[in-house]
């Protein structure tokens, strides 16, 4: 049904790592929803993981320190009605997360300096509504 998950064109997990669990699900079903196990959760092992390079491992692990359990990631999809349709939704997460744990990280920002034209427009602008201000207050001579 679901095989391997194709996270970028260099980084493929094995459907041999991850494991699938199925349950009732709440919600959306009918009377169905009490006899059907349509809840869809997703494991893989992130550290015992050959899918991906030690760095690019290592990024990940630091990166999903906070959704991990142990080195194991977790999905859940439960808002579909039919098992199939929870189980693409659980592995399209899935590789979202990893992909997006993988990425390099952005550019560092270069700091630049405002210019003068920009400085001179914010103080103008500051001595026009202090202006304003102090023309509605009353004399206090």
């Amino acid at each position: 049904m679901l095989g391997d998950l194709t996270v970028r064109p260099n980084i493929t997990i094995p459907a041999t790592e991850l494991n699938w669990r199925f349950s009732h699900s709440g919600g959306p079903g009918g009377q169905g929803v009490n006899t059907s196990d349509t809840r869809v959760e997703l494991s893989w092992d992130l550290a015992a993981s050959s899918a991906l390079p030690p760095a690019l491992k290592e990024r990940a692990l630091s990166r999903l320190a906070n959704r991990l359990t142990g080195s194991t990631l977790t999905v859940v999809a439960s808002e579909f009605r039919s098992q199939l349709r929870n189980r693409q939704a659980a592995a399209s997460r899935l590789v979202a997360l990893i992909a997006e744990a993988t990425a390099p990280p952005p550019r560092r920002r270069r700091p630049t300096r405002p210019t003068g034209a920009s400085v001179e427009r914010r103080l103008s602008a500051k001595k026009r509504r202090g202006d304003l201000k102090r023309s509605r207050r009353a004399d206090q001579d």
